[in-house]
């Protein structure tokens, strides 16, 4: 299992590279970015990887709403171009109050919207000219893309099962946020491997990130991490997975305690068929440090 980590964009950008510097000198294997509401994710990454030229780099997820497939094509082609091949691109859906109220969009079709999109990208980012008409996208290439570079792996959001379906068809894998160990087990990766298998397709890559904090008093820890992971426990994709695992919100499901029972919750995601672990870091300095150290202590596991 990869171990990568969640860095914090919200700096400015010299202390984002100096996290991310940080974070491979540490040993961590992979540098890992959201895409919310501060740097455009694929745009420092690109700057990042030139800075940083260790470590790999994720997108956990970027909104496909937003950007029609050509143009994420292309700049993640130009990531790769720029990083040497660096790169996993995480895509998802958003939220429907996220598309809706902020890019004044509609959200309706969602499922169908991922189908096209991929029907779109992942020829592009294989070096192939596109042409299709589909009932929500369409493009029609000249070419291929002029860039050079390796396609990256496509991980896609998906925690349904229609989801988990459209993934294991035609993606590399899916990336997960907020869902716990027993729903990783029971339901993400059976369902996403059937639906590869039946496609065809090779074994697909499971990422999971959750919460993660090195400390000595857990209660205090999933004290924090209730408020600051509350939104989760009410966006309707995360509180379906939280309910399924029998948790009644994020506290439940971050990865709290000391650096033993730490390591011990991780390894379990790895029995579990777990191929990329994103820890989202959370607490004081001193505990995200000691949470850094820790993660990269299982490398290699």
């Amino acid at each position: 299992m990869r171990i990568g980590v969640m860095f914090d964009t919200e700096k400015p950008f010299e202390d984002v590279v100096g996290q991310v510097a940080g974070l491979a000198d540490a040993g961590i294997e992979m540098a890992w970015s959201s895409q919310i509401f501060a740097y455009d994710a694929l745009t420092a990454l690109a700057a990042i990887s030139r800075e940083v030229p260790t470590i790999r780099f994720g997108t956990a997820v970027i909104p496909t709403y937003p950007r029609h497939p050509v143009m994420l094509a292309a700049q993640a082609l130009t990531v790769q171009a720029a990083s040497g091949g660096r790169l996993t691109l995480g895509i998802g859906l958003s939220h429907q109050m996220v598309i809706e109220n902020v890019f004044g969009m509609s959200f309706e079709k969602p499922a169908r919207h991922m189908r096209e999109y991929l029907e779109i990208l992942m020829p592009l980012l294989a070096g192939e000219q596109v042409t299709f008409a589909g009932e929500t996208l369409s493009a029609s290439t000249f070419g291929p893309m002029q860039i050079t570079a390796p396609a990256p792996d496509v991980l896609v959001a998906a925690l349904g099962t229609v989801m988990l379906n459209i993934a294991g068809r035609m993606a590399s894998g899916t990336i997960t946020w907020m869902t716990g160990p027993a729903t990783i087990g029971e339901h993400i990766i059976p369902t996403i491997n059937a639906s590869a298998a039946e496609a065809g397709r090779p074994v697909p890559q499971i990422g999971v990130g959750l919460p993660v904090c090195v400390t000595d008093d857990a209660a205090a820890a999933r004290a924090i991490a209730a408020e600051v992971f509350a939104v989760y426990g009410h966006l309707p994709s995360y509180r379906a997975m939280l309910d399924r695992e029998g948790a009644a919100g994020p506290a439940d499901v971050a990865i709290v305690g000391t650096a033993s029972e730490v390591a011990d919750q991780v390894k379990r995601l790895a029995d579990l068929g777990t191929t990329d672990f994103c820890g989202a870091p959370f607490g004081s300095g001193d505990q995200i440090r000691a949470s850094i150290d820790t993660l990269a202590g299982l490398v290699g596991i």
